[in-house]
Formats: C-alpha cells, sequence, structure tokens
C-alpha cells in the first residue's frame, strides 16, 4: 500500500503552495551538450530554504498542530536542511524548536536555522550521535521528536515529485541523492500513483554507501563512517522503512566518489550559474557516470539544495579544478 493517496497528496501540495511556490524545472542546454542526454533540473535549490527539506518539515508540523496535539518544543537531528525547514514550521507555529547537529557541521546551516528561529545545540561526532541525543532531549524534556522520515515527510516532499512528473511528460529516469530517504521514496510513491514506467535511481557518496550497500544486500547494512563533504548524504544506518520502499521501487542505487560530485558542482556553476550543495549535484553526478547507457533518454536529476558553507564551495572547487589543470596549483 502507498504511504498515502493521491487525493491527500493534492491537499498537501495545496498546503505547501502557501509557503513554497513551485519551483522551476529547466532543460539547460549546455549540460544537454555536456551529457548528450536531455537533463531536467528540478530546482528545489529555489525554495525559501534553500532545500527540497522545506516541503517536508512545513508538513509535518502543519499536520501535528491541526492534530490538537501542540508539543512544548519540537526537537530533532540534522545536519542542516531538515532543521531549517523544522525551526521554520515551529516558528510559524509559536514552538519553540530544539535542533541538535554533530560537531563541526556547517556554520552557515547552523546560522539559518538559528534565523529561522532553532535553538541549536551541538552534539555528537556525526548525524546518527545526534540522533542519540536529539532522543534523550525527547526523553527528558517531553518535546515532541521529528523524525527524518515519516509520512507526513515524505508526504510534504513528495510535492516536488507531482511538479517534476507533471512538467515533464514522459520521463525515462529520475536522479535523486539519499541521505535518510525521504526523497527517493516520494519519486517512489508519486510515480507509483499516477501509473508512470519511470525508473528512480538512488545516488549515495562513495564515502557514505550504506544505502547502496543496502540495495545491492537486500537488507540494512550499516558503516562506520559517512565521511563525505556532501554532509545531506551522510548517513551510516539505514532506516527499515525507506530502505523497503527502495528496495521495492528503485531501479538501483549508486555510489559516486567525491571527485565526480565536485566535478557536478562545477558543471552546474559553469552550465546554469546555480550553486549546488554536494548531495544536490551528486544525481547529476550519477548520471554523467552512466551517460553512455542514456543517450536518446529523458532523464530527470533532483538539485535537492544549495546550501554549502562559502568556505567548504571554494576549497572544493580548487581541489577540483587544480586536478583538471583548470586552476594552477597556488
Amino acid at each position: 500500500m502507498p504511504l498515502f493517496s493521491l487525493e491527500d497528496l493534492e491537499a498537501a501540495h495545496t498546503t505547501v503552495k502557501q509557503f513554497v511556490p513551485e519551483t522551476p524545472c529547466y532543460a539547460w542546454p549546455l549540460l544537454k551538450e555536456r551529457s548528450g542526454v536531455d537533463v531536467f533540473v528540478k530546482h528545489e535549490n529555489h525554495t525559501p530554504t534553500g532545500s527540497f527539506k522545506a516541503r517536508g518539515g512545513f508538513t509535518y508540523v502543519d499536520a501535528l498542530m491541526k492534530s490538537a496535539q501542540k508539543p512544548t518544543g519540537l526537537v530533532t537531528a540534522t545536519r542542516g536542511n531538515h532543521g531549517q525547514s523544522v525551526a521554520l514550521g515551529a516558528s510559524r507555529n509559536g514552538v519553540p524548536s530544539y535542533i541538535v547537529v554533530p560537531e563541526g557541521n556547517s556554520l552557515e546551516k547552523n546560522a539559518a536555522m538559528r534565523a529561522f528561529g532553532a535553538n541549536v545545540i551541538i552534539a555528537g561526532k556525526d548525524f546518527d550521535e545526534s540522533r542519540v541525543v536529539a532522543q534523550q532531549l525527547q526523553e527528558k524534556h517531553g518535546y515532541h521528536m521529528v523524525p527524518p522520515f515519516h509520512e507526513n515527510i515524505v508526504k510534504g516532499v513528495s510535492t516536488y515529485a507531482l511538479e517534476l512528473y507533471r512538467a515533464v511528460a514522459d520521463l525515462d529516469v529520475v536522479y535523486v541523492p539519499i541521505g535518510m530517504g525521504s526523497g527517493i521514496c516520494s519519486l517512489i510513491t508519486v510515480r507509483d500513483l499516477l501509473g508512470l514506467k519511470t525508473k528512480i535511481i538512488g545516488v549515495t557518496a562513495e564515502n557514505a554507501a550504506a544505502f547502496a550497500l543496502s540495495f545491492k544486500a537486500g537488507k540494512a547494512i550499516q558503516t562506520d563512517t559517512a565521511n563525505t563533504f556532501a554532509d545531506g548524504m551522510a548517513c551510516r544506518d539505514p532506516q527499515a522503512q525507506p530502505l523497503e520502499i527502495i528496495l521495492k521501487g528503485a531501479e538501483d542505487v549508486v555510489s559516486v566518489s567525491e571527485a565526480q560530485i565536485a566535478e557536478a558542482m562545477a558543471a552546474y556553476y559553469k552550465d546554469t550559474h546555480n550553486l549546488a550543495e554536494g548531495a544536490g549535484a551528486a544525481p547529476l553526478a550519477g548520471l554523467m557516470a552512466n551517460k553512455h547507457n542514456l543517450q536518446g533518454k529523458r532523464a530527470g536529476v533532483i538539485l535537492t539544495g544549495g546550501n554549502i558553507d562559502l568556505t567548504t564551495f571554494l576549497s572544493v572547487m580548487n581541489t577540483h579544478l587544480q586536478a583538471t589543470g583548470e586552476l594552477a596549483p597556488a
């Protein structure tokens, strides 16, 4: 059974549009020239928080408030984009939010969450450790724990999938990054609700390949680390519910290297003058790695966000340009 009905999704889209106007979907000529593929970019970097996550957090908090179970506070763990959406939904409803981020998290994402009204708590060496701290805060203070994956979060995120499928007819394949799974599960769920045949390819970082390993094994495989600059994909502990949907509905889950992600970030900047964070560029990296098998196809890529620290972006681009010979070593 799908997580929700098409009628429920349409209602969620009406709610989401109050805050997140429909994002553009462009076929950039230079990307086609680069890849040889008809590439359609869904620009989720153009939401009010700079990420697709705005849709899910907003929908989750809206449903929570309508259920008459107004909490004393919301708590969640994040690397940034999920936290911004929760903070925004909480502040719009007059509820405090407590966002746990790992040590060394993006300073600019931390600042953005604070600007949206969050109390940012730095604890844990990575996302999975931060999630444990968030659970402890929930138990100690009675806050409502906002999970990274939930039916209402996927329903909100699915509004971008609905927009994409209706904007571009007959997509052969869509590439999407996997963090905790809401994005790829939304594309699978909406595809099935609309009765489409589009193949869905999930993309992970080679340094955070838990979902790719799990897909190939047919069961959850944890990794010891998730050390990638593409922090939106830095998951080492796949959760059961999204993995089940991915195993049933995805065509494949592939991994791309840090260098391939950097190359895709550079391509986005050169060909479209859009800034893509690592996870946002990963789908294009996955497509480019398989471009020889996609000639003559219509492919979608989800540019899930553009929230990358300036220093990180400059460092990644400097390394990439030196490696390609476009920039002489300092």
